[in-house]
């Protein structure tokens, strides 16, 4: 399938609610499960200007976890490079799910791909006692990212924080 690798921060993609993870299954009608990269990106190139119509499944391979900080501010997991390594027995991350060989992608909402770690530890840090943490498994993060500099990521991914 096509799923979106990037969204720029202010863009008609973020603007219209896209996220890293989405699968596009259909662009201005024409149903595109088996299309390249290659081929999705030329039927948007000759899409008019002003509109483009997508079907999107929003994010199918990511899930979202709520955890609560314990009363030193963690929520008992470690990672390295955005990637979970290990989880504390008993700790709020483990008893609500969260899984290790799975990558960060959001922090309440706000996306931290290719964000280096200690900008995500800020990002934990001053999040609320109850938080939410959207994660995908190693092998299918990988998979989407393997072609695409860490650089473009940290750079050009929307990595603004919600309204709510």
């Amino acid at each position: 399938g096509v799923f979106i690798q990037l969204v720029q921060a202010n863009s008609p993609a973020a603007l219209g609610g896209l996220r890293f993870g989405d699968q596009v299954l259909q662009i201005n009608g024409q149903n595109c499960a088996g299309w390249s990269l290659d081929k999705a990106h030329k039927a948007l190139k000759v899409a008019a200007e002003t509109r483009i119509e997508l079907i999107v499944r929003d994010r199918p391979f990511q899930r979202t976890v709520t955890m609560h900080k314990d009363s030193s501010g963690h929520v008992g997991f470690i990672f390295k490079s955005g990637n979970i390594t290990s989880l504390v027995k008993d700790g709020s991350a483990a008893r609500n799910g969260l899984l290790t060989s799975h990558y960060i992608c959001e922090i309440n909402g706000q996306n931290v791909i290719g964000l280096k770690d200690a900008q995500i530890k800020d990002i934990l840090i001053t999040s609320p006692t109850a938080m939410t943490i959207t994660i995908m498994p190693k092998f299918i993060y990988e998979h989407m990212v393997k072609r695409m500099s860490s650089g473009l990521l940290r750079s050009a991914m929307d990595h603004s924080v919600p309204e709510v």
